[in-house]
């Protein structure tokens, strides 16, 4: 009789399975056959590498009315995230277009190459109203692949030019990058950055987050986005129970320390797949722990692993989620970390010069 065996981690990724997404029909399981055929398998397997993939939208600006959300707008540059952290609210996304939330997600991304040109002409429209855009709402618009193909600074060129505002979400201190673009659009009001410091270990970080930036040069990024006038709000985000909770008070103190002047907190969200997901990866990384963590993750969301209950999504319910975000508030207030404002200057856009070209035809 086959026996199913565990998931292996795979080196520099988060997901510890490719298991199918929920539309999928079919799903496999790894089983011991008892020929060596495993082992065959693990010496003959190349390394697992990243697929860039053409992404065709005809649109960039993803629209929301969520209610637990400061933005109505949104753009992400990619689908799919190479920094392959493992509790990633956007790994459900990947289903939709047939690949598996899992190893899929962090290794066939999609880039947007003409998301800058589309962008520009949903800008110029006539009629369009202005209001703080998200960058990065959904996946990282500085992920490594940003590096070579320059989607994320060609966003904000176009931005600039029409002095729209926006705000950055990332865990990557490549933000660095662009402080050229940044700094002077801070000074108008027209731009903010999040930076998310979920830990402060930087081997748990690397287990969790593989291939995002390291702790040091998160906090790094913050003090030279805060001294060149950039105003940054941490994102402690998310908080793990009986993981990286105990961090908070650590976390927020010290990105006050490198200049932050905001925060904010997530409670971690186990939706769709992630569940299963991050089941996997506990049981794999910390596995005398994970009774604990689903168990106090369940007492924070009504007996289950996740609610999708506007209102309670972000924070939790019960006495665990009370607790911290009284911690939170706290440690705010003790740390002058209260100046969140999401609202930019959106009274300076001027609708960007709209290139007529191939686009123009759609």
């Amino acid at each position: 009789m086959n026996q199913a065996l565990p998931n292996q981690p795979t080196k520099g990724r988060g997901a510890v399975s490719n298991r199918a997404g929920r539309y999928e029909r079919l799903a496999s399981e790894r089983t011991d056959d008892g020929w060596g055929t495993l082992e065959r398998e693990a010496e003959d397997a190349a390394p697992l590498r990243t697929e860039i993939l053409p992404d065709s939208s005809r649109k960039v600006i993803a629209r929301n009315d969520s209610p637990d959300v400061p933005f109505d707008r949104s753009v992400n540059p990619y689908r799919g995230c190479e920094h392959g952290c493992v509790y990633c609210f956007a790994r459900p996304t990947h289903a939709y277009l047939g690949f598996s939330p899992g190893l899929d997600f962090e290794t066939k991304l999609f880039a947007k190459h003409e998301a800058a040109e589309l962008l520009r002409r949903e800008l110029s429209k006539k009629g369009y109203k202005p209001s703080t855009l998200a960058l990065g709402a959904n996946t990282d618009p500085y992920q490594p692949i940003e590096r070579q193909l320059r989607i994320t600074r060609r966003i904000i060129e176009v931005l600039a030019e029409a002095r729209h505002p926006f705000g950055i979400v990332t865990k990557s201190d490549l933000v660095l990058r662009d402080l050229d673009l940044l700094a002077p659009l801070a000074a108008e009001r027209l731009v903010r950055v999040c930076v998310s410091v979920t830990s402060l270990d930087r081997g748990f970080s690397r287990a969790l987050e593989p291939r995002a930036s390291s702790p040091p040069k998160r906090l790094a990024a913050i003090r030279r986005l805060t001294e060149a006038g950039v105003p940054v709000t941490v994102l402690t985000a998310p908080m793990i129970p009986a993981l990286n909770d105990h961090e908070l008070e650590a976390l927020l103190q010290a990105s006050a320390e490198a200049g932050a002047e905001a925060a904010s907190y997530v409670l971690l969200r186990l939706p769709l797949e992630i569940g299963p997901l991050f089941e996997e990866w506990l049981e794999t990384h910390v596995p005398d722990r994970k009774t604990r963590v689903l168990e106090q993750i369940r007492s924070a969301r009504g007996g289950k692993l996740y609610d999708s209950s506007w209102g309670k999504r972000m924070r939790g319910e019960g006495p665990y989620a009370f607790v911290l975000k009284r911690r939170f508030e706290l440690a705010c207030k003790r740390l002058g970390l209260n100046r969140r404002s999401w609202e930019l200057d959106a009274s300076q856009f001027r609708p960007p010069r709209r290139d007529v070209d191939q686009l123009a035809l759609f």
